[in-house]
């Protein structure tokens, strides 16, 4: 008798850790990158939020943080299991938070990505890119939050070290901020120029198209690649399944999906991707790198040498996975 009820208690005991277990498994934090005010961000998200909890059975909540290091984080503590990131924010969440890519978004218009911009007030003194690289030391930069690739990486590239200007030093104010408070801040001409998106250029331009009308695009980045979605590797396969199959289906027929998607920020859906799409991301902030290590007068001529022919071998490396894709 003794040795039964030792055997009852041990399968209940058994069948209350693994319920325990599979609730938890079943619980998902959904981050969301601060592009915008964490209100407005729940606005647009919620409904999809609402209908992956009725199609998956998962217990999925929204996670929002003050800026992109938070939802980094928040994965990397396990606090965010699945999360949409920007290029570069997610390759922080692949190398330091255990993340995969495993989708990506897609837009309505068929576009393969968006763009970085510079903006300015339309009745700014600033009419081209030359009256702002003029004379820098007079001008109000409003720039992205550090792990942003339209607001600080793409820019810094493509646009800050082309031209020869060190954002940190070059401009007489600097001040990181979030896509929304930058563009609010050039519609009413509190900074000189800003870095942005077209994705939020579109958005105001639907919403809003009187403030549309206050912002002049002073210069247009190449094409940056679709949004990412990250999850956590050590989900449970099933999850994953879960989480993929409602991700890829959605908004395919379903006016109702259709809407949600659209009122994000015109996207009309989900693709498959994975770590791949990164790749020119990375090859861009390698670069940067070599930039910063090439211009640092505080290395000696042996370490530069050093630093820069490891840098090399990763870009070497990352030209060589992206040529197999």
């Amino acid at each position: 008798m003794k040795f039964l009820r030792s055997l009852i208690t041990l399968t209940i005991g058994a069948a209350a850790f693994a319920c325990a277990a599979t609730a938890y498994a079943e619980d998902i934090n959904l981050g969301i990158i601060s592009t915008d005010s964490s209100s407005v961000l729940k606005q647009r998200w919620q409904p999809l939020i609402d209908d992956m909890n009725k199609e998956t059975g998962l217990n999925v909540k929204a996670f929002f943080a003050t800026d992109y290091a938070g939802i980094i984080e928040g994965m990397r503590f396990n606090k965010v299991q699945v999360g949409y990131f920007g290029n570069a924010s997610a390759i922080e969440a692949v190398d330091r938070s255990d993340g995969e890519v495993f989708a990506k978004i897609q837009y309505a218009n068929g576009d393969a990505g968006y763009y970085s911009v510079l903006i300015t007030n339309v009745n700014s003194r600033f009419k081209t890119l030359d009256d702002v690289f003029k004379n820098t030391k007079d001008v109000t930069l409003g720039f992205g939050d550090p792990n942003s690739t339209s607001g600080t990486l793409i820019p810094g590239y493509y646009l800050f070290a082309k031209h020869n200007t060190p954002v940190n030093t070059a401009f007489k104010t600097v001040l990181p901020s979030s896509h929304e408070a930058n563009l609010l801040a050039v519609v009413n001409n509190k900074i000189d120029i800003a870095t942005n998106n077209t994705e939020m250029l579109d958005t105001l331009k639907k919403q809003h198209p009187d403030k549309f009308a206050q912002v002049r695009v002073l210069w247009t980045s190449p094409l940056i690649p679709s949004d990412p979605l990250v999850w956590r590797k050590d989900l449970p396969e099933a999850t994953k399944d879960k989480l993929r199959k409602f991700f890829l289906n959605y908004a395919k027929t379903d006016p109702h999906e259709k809407a949600v998607m659209a009122a994000i920020t015109g996207y009309s859906g989900f693709a498959a991707s994975s770590d791949a799409q990164l790749l020119p991301i990375r090859q861009v902030a390698l670069f940067q790198q070599k930039q910063k290590i090439e211009s640092d007068a505080h290395l000696s001529a042996d370490d530069r040498k050093t630093q820069l022919a490891a840098l090399d071998a990763k870009l070497s490396a990352l030209n060589a996975t992206q040529a197999k894709q």
